[in-house]
């Protein structure tokens, strides 16, 4: 490969069809991934997002067109697919009977792998779960649950991770612990496709957003390429009143165990800024 080639995509879709029942779902989706990005899948429920990422994942099978991951065709390599990815469902698949560390060993066992403790280990100071790897799952936080899930999936170091709504009932505080745990994977080189119907959520994490509405793809750019799909702005000066999530968060800071009803009483509102507004 020459110095000017870009490369190889580590997921490459082309015209992906699915129907149920004869009602389409996918209507010829194409997209490229680029290895150590995070792209993400974004559009509102039954848009699609889930299929698409079961026929990538291998769980499903595409009625027409190809998809590659890490360089292995879904359809005609499925067991090479699995070798290379890790999927990570809508709620975090963790055993509350055992502990977070168990969990993890489990997994490591799972896979045949070497020293499992130690993996376990090193996942949960990856994951800042060290102090809670002795005690049962059931007993985290939605945030801790989800890290652990994560942590999980990880286990055998795959190139590629599907994140299905991950952040799907969490919330405020566990769900920027989950957007800085992905910007940490896509750091170390993980390739990460995320689906969401949260316009935050890809705002604050992907390189690139791909829309998926009815079944096919309406727009895939960056943030800023599908910024200049609109109008330019008219600038005008209001005052910004924060938001009710911004509250909360200045109001529970970093202590996700803390009872909300324990909050200063008497806490001040944040001064109203002004900022152009579109």
């Amino acid at each position: 490969m020459s110095d000017h080639q870009s490369p190889a995509p580590a997921i490459r879709v082309r015209g992906i069809t699915k129907s149920f029942s004869n009602v389409p779902v996918l209507r010829g989706v194409d997209f490229d991934v680029a290895p150590g990005t995070i792209f993400a899948l974004l559009g509102s429920n039954g848009a699609g997002k889930t299929t698409l990422v079961r026929i990538l994942s291998t769980l499903l099978r595409a009625d027409g067109g190809a998809a590659s991951v890490h360089g292995f065709d879904v359809a005609t390599s499925p067991g090479e697919v699995r070798e290379s990815i890790s999927l990570t469902g809508q709620f975090a698949a963790v055993d509350e009977v055992l502990s977070g560390r168990e969990n993890l060993v489990l997994v490591a066992r799972l896979r045949h792998l070497k020293n499992p403790g130690a993996i376990a280990d090193a996942l949960l100071a990856r994951f800042s779960l060290t102090e809670a790897g002795g005690r049962r799952a059931a007993t985290y936080s939605g945030g801790m649950r989800r890290r652990l899930d994560i942590a999980m999936s990880l286990i055998g170091s795959p190139s590629v991770i599907f994140l299905d709504e991950p952040t799907t009932g969490l919330d405020p505080q566990a769900r920027l612990e989950v957007w800085q745990t992905v910007k940490q994977l896509a750091g170390q080189g993980t390739t990460v496709l995320l689906t969401t119907q949260y316009l935050d959520e890809a705002e604050h994490l992907a390189d690139r957003i791909a829309i998926l509405h009815r079944g096919v793809i309406i727009q895939n750019g960056t943030l800023a390429e599908l910024k200049q799909l609109l109008p330019p702005a008219t600038v005008e000066y209001v005052e910004k009143q924060p938001s009710l999530e911004e509250v909360f968060l200045a109001l529970v800071g970093e202590a996700p165990e803390a009872d909300p009803a324990d909050a200063p009483s008497g806490a001040a509102d944040p001064a109203p800024s002004r900022k152009e507004h579109r």
